[in-house]
């Protein structure tokens, strides 16, 4: 299988990820959308109709509509695992770049170690200050920060 994705990251997240995770990160994606929720609607209201329109002549559901309340139940029961599958992953991907960003500046401050000294001229171009000279070191600084900070995917603080 040819690789799909560029960047390491996704490599690693999607081209790699076995299907039960794809088919719960797929499922999740709907369950949050509003096409989902519209779609539910319509259905919750045409069975209420249906049920109540059926009253006096026997509904399949009558009205505190037992049998509904058990398909939003079970629909919960489905539902709530493959949420919580869908949020590792997404502090898993969500590490994984952090610590990628982190090597990679940390290679960039290396390369640019290693350039030789110009003297005291100064190499930034004209209008810009003293912290963008910085910045290569700041993000490396700031990535690995984030990086001890945030809990690592699937452990509990």
């Amino acid at each position: 299988m040819t690789d799909r994705h560029r960047h390491p990251v996704n490599r690693q997240l999607l081209d790699q990820t076995p299907i039960g995770a794809r088919i719960a990160d797929r499922v999740t994606a709907f369950l949050g959308s509003w096409r989902f929720i519209a779609l539910q609607t319509v259905i919750v209201a045409i069975w209420i109709a249906i049920n109540v329109y059926h009253l006096l002549n026997a509904a399949f559901d009558p009205y505190p509509f037992i049998l509904l309340n058990l398909a939003f139940s079970t629909q919960a029961a489905y539902a709530a695992p493959l949420i919580l599958l869908a949020g590792n992953r997404n502090a898993l991907r969500d590490r994984l770049t952090l610590e990628h960003a982190a090597a990679e500046a940390d290679i960039e401050e290396r390369q640019n170690a290693e350039l030789p000294e110009r003297g005291s001229r100064d190499p930034r171009p004209a209008g810009r200050g003293a912290a963008s000279a910085r910045a290569p070191g700041s993000r490396r600084i700031s990535a690995a920060i984030l990086v001890r900070v945030l809990p690592r995917a699937g452990t509990r603080s």
